[in-house]
């Protein structure tokens, strides 16, 4: 299949929907297929532009105390899979497929822990509702709500409405059908309804 100098296949834009920045996924993919042809240079490169949204990702995933450790080992998978990367989609959903694979195998290894929303920051939470939905980059709070949503719904919820991937792209990430990605958010979104409900004054003093 034709494609520019560094082996983007020429249908690739056409192919892509959504999810970010045109332009920087077309130069994260060209660095991944550089790289997957030995050039270290591009490695690095490609390493240094994508590590902060993947370890977003992870961290979103498995929580930040885990990030590190997981996104290193992303990386390490990737390095090692670039060879194989043929850009039949944009770089870095190929990487938050690794990485989610990672997260998945992290959780098979650890013995399972019970997971409590403490969310201690009520009035972010109180005024968030009030404007009828929260930031995403509300931090302690939101992290807290996200882990406690069943795994897939976070998956689903962290790719589309954090990292913007588009439904296609988040499908890919997560390995099942659009539609269900759609119904994993929207119960998502209802969960997240639901527990910030659950964090309200009257509901605080009656579990007190």
């Amino acid at each position: 299949m034709p494609g520019n100098q560094a082996g983007v296949p020429a249908d690739y834009l056409s192919r892509r929907s959504g999810g970010g920045d045109v332009h920087d996924e077309t130069r994260t993919t060209e660095l991944a297929l550089a790289a997957g042809q030995g050039d270290q240079a591009a490695a690095a490169e490609f390493v240094r532009a994508t590590q902060q949204q993947v370890w977003r990702f992870v961290a979103h995933l498995a929580g930040p105390g885990e990030a590190d450790d997981l996104t290193q080992e992303t990386y390490v998978r990737a390095l090692r899979s670039l060879p194989g990367f043929a850009a039949r989609s944009t770089a870095i959903t190929w990487l938050f497929v690794i990485a989610r694979r990672v997260v998945v195998d992290h959780r098979r290894t650890v013995a399972a822990r019970p997971r409590h929303a403490a969310l201690d920051d009520w009035q972010a939470v109180a005024e968030a509702r009030a404007a009828g939905g929260f930031a995403v980059e509300d931090g302690v709070v939101l992290r807290h709500l996200l882990d406690a949503l069943a795994p897939e719904r976070r998956e689903a919820f962290v790719a589309t409405q954090v990292l913007g991937l588009s439904y296609i792209e988040a499908a890919a990430v997560c390995d099942c059908p659009v539609g269900t990605i759609r119904s994993r958010v929207a119960r998502a979104r209802e969960d997240l309804i639901a527990a910030m409900a659950d964090t309200g004054p009257g509901r605080q003093r009656r579990s007190g």
